[in-house]
């Protein structure tokens, strides 16, 4: 059989995308685009390391643990490598966060732009070996102090992105990105070597049926959550529970959840006060894309987006998903706080 299917002479890249949405801004000087292009060269890299990860001995661990405390994989060390070195050669960063790295990276005098990135070269690493999804997630910010690049410029509120987007490396790999006008997915056609739109403007349903946590930790979950999970898994009303869904892959989760509506949630718990995701390159972005989405992103107590950064691997309790999800949650958070 042959392939009947028309060729589309006027297809929509990602690069096409980000040039035409930066030509309509105001006062843009085409650094954005330069910058959003950088990465996506990186996340194509990415995605061509983890295609072959078996083949290529880039499983199994690097033989050391990043600054959170998680062991590194050989695909993190080179996830890694590709982002700093596309954003430093793109003349247009001054700060990089990384979770890889303890201490902000200053990008050369001579390199130097007026923009800030946060990211997190691979998500959900720990899950290499059992090749289930992996992802790349990033959030760019304008510098806003005056003076030399400093790790202050990365100590940003969510609320100031300009862009924010994750790569999610599955059955295929597909880039979500938003630069604060809604979020629009794009699918990597390996044969042409570029993202190409597939949904526009994607909205997130008001109210899902899927909860997503890793309900291992239900010993240590304050009462209020257990009280919300049981609510799902036994609604009083007699309606039709919630199903559970957990890959332990944030990237994984949380597009599972743009897509079909619901709620992921990873509290704060005994083992983990604070919570256990990163504020600067996990929950900020993903908090962005889910609110572009018409979603709701959360700490429990306040809006993610509005978290004041303290420091560069901050942890935050992180609840995200579909607003009347989201607000049930919280009424169960309100109700024990009385």
């Amino acid at each position: 059989m042959t392939d009947q299917s028309p060729f589309d002479v006027d297809v929509w890249t990602l690069t096409r995308f980000v040039m035409e949405t930066g030509r309509q801004a105001k006062g843009a000087t085409g650094e954005l685009t330069q910058l959003i292009n950088s990465i996506l060269t990186a996340i194509k890299a990415i995605s061509s390391a983890v295609r072959k990860a078996g083949l290529a001995h880039l499983q199994g661990l690097a033989g050391t643990v990043n600054v959170t405390g998680d062991d590194v994989k050989k695909l993190d060390v080179l996830s890694n490598d590709l982002v700093v070195n596309m954003l430093r050669a793109s003349y247009s960063t001054c700060v990089l966060v990384s979770e890889e790295n303890k201490d902000a990276i200053i990008i050369p005098a001579e390199k130097r732009g007026k923009y800030v990135v946060c990211f997190d070269p691979l998500d959900g690493s720990s899950n290499i070996d059992c090749l289930a999804p992996i992802g790349t997630i990033f959030a760019i910010y304008r510098k806003a102090l005056e003076g030399e690049p400093s790790e202050k410029d990365a100590l940003q509120p969510g609320n100031q992105i300009v862009c924010a987007g994750y790569a999610l490396y599955g059955s295929a790999t597909l880039v979500a990105l938003s630069t604060g006008a809604g979020v629009n997915f794009f699918m990597l056609d390996p044969a042409v070597g570029e993202f190409i739109l597939t949904e526009r403007n994607v909205k997130i349903k008001k109210k899902g049926k899927i909860f997503s946590i890793n309900e291992g930790y239900a010993k240590y979950f304050d009462p209020a959550v257990n009280e919300y999970i049981k609510h799902k898994k036994y609604p009083e009303d007699g309606s039709a529970p919630y199903g559970a869904r957990y890959v332990g892959s944030m990237v994984s989760d949380i597009h599972r959840t743009i897509a079909y509506g619901g709620i992921f949630m990873y509290p704060a718990n005994e083992k983990s006060p604070k919570g256990k995701l990163r504020l600067l390159y996990e929950c900020n972005p993903i908090a962005f894309l889910i609110e572009q989405a018409g979603g709701l992103a959360t700490t429990g107590t306040q809006r993610v987006l509005d978290v004041q950064p303290e420091a560069l691997h901050q942890r935050v309790p992180f609840i995200v998903g579909s607003s009347d999800d989201v607000e049930e949650y919280l009424s169960f958070i309100k109700k024990y706080q009385k």
